[in-house]
């Protein structure tokens, strides 16, 4: 893949102007650190551009806006890229601010010419251009975005977004920019929690960090010392005391009459992240353990939810004594999984006059740290992270940060000194602050912002709720769910056919149980046929189709059960709770993230000019399903 990008940047280059853009700063090695060498001219495919001089500038529309000034005359420019002031809002509900338009004149010139190869029906023209383009992304070893979509390493939308039209894009870093080895990161905040309950007298010797026994978006039920996974309305489908797993009529039992609300903050607690692994491992070891009676009675009469705020209070202190912190900051090849791919995506957004920020509740020195050891080896031309960013927040204090202002200080020194300012600039280095000073400093609002983070609610939901960003979702067990719903699919299949053949089945029966209802209340069936069958016939066919059904229930019932076992044993798919409905987790990523992803290097494998289309969302009384590409 990186040699098909690397082949598309040479081509684009070749059509770069002579002399450099003045939104973009000149690189004696090109955009990647590959010589700016003139290649051979390759042909010119789709759109019939060779009658363009491709060497002429792009300018925006009107003047470049946002209070630049316009290096080159309007009339030098093929193309103008849409700006705001001009932008509209298209049929698809998007502005269409940053799209790139050829100018009126120019397409007038090229008609009057004779050189148009675009007369005709539109359609027909689209479907040959659309094949040709098809052509030369595979000669060019480049992947089109509806087949990249269509793996592990692909970008979902939920609520169409036009990325042309975002200016700024700011990032989350812990598992989003960073991604840690699980069970390093979190086997080693569990070792660290553990040594704190044992410091408070509580039996842990005989225990071990299993990264297994959840996944996110299960939900803590402090008051029960139960895990439980709910589906998008709330009802609970799976349960787990302790470390045990409950049965279907305990968990009916247990929560018949109960849905999930997250807003009861004092009972329920969403795992939003991969930080949350290690707290709810703690968590249902230790009901274990006070269920067992081994809970030493000095420590106090504990229910489930003390419990719960015991072992909340003795991860808290293993985060914020700094330990953790400073293992990881001395051996980041232990606990960091590299991404080569991730500042070459980053690039690409800036290059294409994105603003990109960081906004992380991580301090200075470890932020500093980390994206040292995870940028700086695989950027180009001496780049090092801090060249990447408009803007750097370190110890941002979401989710406040988003609602509320903090005092903001500078970073002013490499060792972290810090002084009190009023406002932030761009190219600067902060600490605190909050969105509404981001929003003001960079003059722009709202919906030319997308959020890119991992944490549901810290960064995604509260963003979306109270600035009205764009947001993105960082999930990197989407790969693995990905991965294990292709290889289920042949089992799947099965299951569903057996399904049907059971209600076609079932729907039989229930006609003659009918019939039969009525025979007995001496009226007529539905029809004459069914009101003249032999009682006898009757009688037979009905326990014929029972026995088929019952049948067909025990092996549909095995399959079911084992249903997304590829993807964790206990409690099946992540995005899922059930055969057909969705989990919680996945109701809160539609609720709130625009597009959702599991690293943020996929953004490579599309462009920074992508514009998302959200999927077909079907209707229970529409019959038809509209199948198509899903973005453009």
């Amino acid at each position: 893949m990186a040699d098909s990008v690397e082949l598309a940047r040479r081509l684009f280059l070749l059509q770069l102007p002579e002399r450099p853009s003045p939104t973009r700063r000149s690189s004696p090695r090109g955009l990647l650190g590959a010589p700016s060498l003139r290649l051979p001219r390759p042909p010119l495919w789709s759109l019939r551009c060779r009658t363009l001089d491709s060497t002429r500038p792009v300018a925006v529309e009107g003047g470049l806006g946002d209070g630049e000034d316009e290096e080159y005359e309007e009339g030098e420019s093929y193309f103008s890229v849409t700006s705001s002031r001009l932008s509209q809002v298209d049929y698809l509900g998007e502005s269409t601010k940053g799209d790139l338009n050829v100018r009126r004149e120019h397409l007038d010139a090229l008609d009057g010419n004779g050189e148009s190869t675009l007369h005709g029906p539109i359609e027909e023209i689209a479907w040959k251009e659309a094949r040709e383009a098809e052509s030369l992304l595979r000669e060019l070893g480049i992947a089109d975005p509806f087949s990249v979509r269509h793996s592990p390493r692909g970008i979902f939308c939920t609520r169409t977004l036009n990325l042309r039209s975002i200016s700024v894009i700011g990032y989350d870093m812990d598992y989003t920019l960073i991604h840690y080895n699980v069970m390093a990161w979190e086997g080693r905040a569990y070792d660290y929690g553990m040594a704190n309950l044992k410091g408070m007298g509580f039996p842990v010797d005989d225990l071990e960090f299993d990264p297994d026994l959840v996944i996110r978006g299960l939900i803590m039920d402090k008051d029960k010392g139960n895990l439980v996974k709910a589906d998008r309305f709330g009802y609970i489908k799976r349960a787990m005391h302790g470390t045990q797993m409950l049965t279907t009529s305990a968990v009916s039992e247990i929560y018949g009459r109960e849905l999930v609300d997250l807003r009861k903050e004092s009972r329920w607690e969403f795992l939003n992240t991969l930080f949350s692994v290690s707290e709810a491992v703690m968590f249902m070891q230790m009901v274990d353990k006070l269920d067992q009676g081994l809970v030493p009675a000095e420590l106090g009469p504990l229910d489930y939810k003390g419990l719960y705020n015991a072992v909340s209070r003795a991860l808290f202190r293993a985060h914020v004594e700094g330990q953790l912190k400073s293992e990881i900051m001395a051996e980041p090849e232990r606990f960091v999984e590299p991404d080569p791919e991730l500042p070459l995506a980053l690039l690409d957004q800036k290059e294409a006059g994105k603003r990109l920020l960081l906004i992380t509740n991580s301090d200075y020195h470890y932020t500093n740290k980390m994206m040292n050891h995870a940028f700086n080896r695989f950027l180009p031309n001496d780049m090092v992270w801090r060249d990447l960013f408009e803007m750097v927040i370190v110890s941002a204090r979401k989710p406040e940060f988003f609602q509320i202002s903090h005092p903001l200080y500078e970073v002013v020194t490499n060792d972290g000194l810090m002084r009190p300012c009023l406002k932030a600039n761009s190219g600067g280095l902060y600490s605190g602050g909050s969105a509404q000073m981001v929003e003001k400093s960079l003059d722009i609002h709202g919906d030319e912002i997308l959020y890119v983070g991992d944490h549901i609610y810290t960064d995604v939901s509260q963003s979306k709720v109270h600035l009205r960003w764009r947001t993105a979702l960082i999930c990197r067990e989407l790969e693995d769910e990905f991965d294990a719903l292709i290889r289920s699919h042949v089992q799947k299949e099965q299951l569903i056919t057996l399904i049907q053949q059971k209600e076609i089945v079932g729907d039989l029966f229930n006609q003659l149980r009918l019939a039969l209802q009525r025979r007995t209340n001496s009226r007529p069936a539905q029809t004459l046929a069914a009101t003249c069958m032999d009682d006898q016939e009757l009688t037979e066919s009905m326990q014929k189709l029972l026995i088929v059904m019952q049948r067909l229930d025990e092996k549909i019932a095995p399959m079911l059960e084992s249903d997304g076992e590829l993807f964790n044993k206990r409690w099946g798919w992540l995005s899922r709770a059930g055969l057909w409905d969705k989990s919680h987790l996945t109701r809160q990523i539609e609720k709130y993230a625009d597009i959702y992803t599991s690293r943020v290097s996929n953004f490579l494998h599309y462009t920074p000019f992508m514009y998302f289309q959200s999927q077909e969302q079907t209707l229970g009384h529409d019959v038809h399903s509209y199948s198509r590409r899903q973005q453009h």
